[in-house]
């Protein structure tokens, strides 16, 4: 029998346990990765904490996976042997139910999440079904493709879908684990990008980047600051903050939007008229599909975005894991294998 080590939850809210278990095979329509890297989230606390009661455990966290196809299961025609692969947030959907019909994936009825409904990539070998895939270029470094498939898809995704145009002013919430590539991919977009933060000490950063602007969100009122430079079609909020969220709406142009991927339990707090005039909106997005993430990594490659991650050996992910939670790293970890 062969045997892997792997990274589990035993049950909600207790310490991570560090396992060896039999290496999986996959079954229909699925295929076995050897995981090269896998990022980790703070959505990993939904498994961490059991925040979703339906969870089965023992559970092995971890949707931002990068790897390599190890084998096949049957009916898989598209993918071989050694073919390089990511799988992040969204982890399979049932290609049944309406929003599926509709090709709108990421909203299916009973999608399933890396990580969550099924084990994912804190561990050596794991199994996914062959729609959770993304393809990975030859060129990326597994670690970084990693931190790309859930926190880059989803500020990829959102700015390609804000509306915003080259030369537009777009301006980024928050220099964090979202925030620093979101920067970046504004940048690469063509856009006027303008970096908020609080205080000083990320201005450096912002600028290194690719900001043209900064604002200090304590030290001015970001949306006035936007407003002088006449606006911003979209503001990327990443910083999981409803109350600083509230503030940046006064920022937006005409026909702007507030784009929300920061994932916060605070409200926002919004007059409604201030939303009427100018034809402004609040939007959220989630993540994306896998040829979302496919797109995402290309666009990486192509254009020379980098995530900055910190890396711990898988033996060490509870320690990784807590320097996630702690906010001070600088600014995705990733487990390494």
């Amino acid at each position: 029998m062969a045997i892997m080590m792997a990274i589990q939850v035993p049950k909600p809210g207790a310490d991570f346990e560090m396992v060896e278990r039999e290496i999986p095979k996959p079954g229909p329509a699925q295929v076995r990765i050897r995981v090269l890297a896998c990022g980790v989230c703070h959505s990993d606390v939904i498994t961490k904490d059991g925040v979703f009661p339906w969870i089965l455990y023992p559970r092995v966290p971890g949707h931002e996976v990068a790897g390599e196809i190890d084998e096949v299961g049957t009916d898989v025609k598209d993918w071989k042997k050694s073919d390089r692969v990511g799988v992040g947030w969204h982890g399979g959907h049932d290609g049944t139910c309406l929003a599926c019909k509709r090709g709108d994936f990421i909203n299916c009825a009973n999608a399933k999440i890396c990580g969550i409904s099924y084990d994912g990539g804190y561990q050596e070998f794991m199994v996914a079904p062959v729609e959770a895939l993304a393809r990975m270029p030859e060129s990326l470094d597994p670690a970084e493709a990693a931190a790309l498939m859930d926190a880059g898809t989803t500020t990829f995704n959102a700015l390609r879908h804000s509306g915003a145009l080259p030369s537009d002013l777009v301006a980024i919430q928050g220099i964090g684990g979202l925030g620093h590539l979101g920067v970046q991919f504004a940048k690469k977009f063509g856009y006027r990008v303008a970096a908020i933060s609080r205080g000083p000490d990320n201005a450096a950063l912002a600028k290194k980047l690719g900001a043209d602007i900064y604002i200090d969100s304590a030290a001015t009122d970001a949306a006035v600051e936007l407003q002088k430079l006449g606006g911003a079609r979209a503001i990327l909020a990443t910083a999981p903050s409803g109350k600083s969220m509230s503030a940046l709406i006064g920022g937006l142009s005409a026909n702007g939007t507030l784009l929300v991927v920061g994932a916060s339990m605070e409200p926002i707090e919004v007059p409604p008229f201030s939303l009427i005039a100018g034809k402004k909106r609040i939007q959220g997005w989630m993540a994306g599909t896998p040829t979302d993430s496919e797109d995402t990594l290309r666009f990486a490659d192509m254009t020379d975005v980098h995530p900055m991650i910190e890396r711990y050996p898988l033996a060490k992910a509870a320690e990784g894991y807590a320097r996630m939670m702690s906010g001070k790293a600088e600014f995705r970890v990733v487990l390494t294998m």
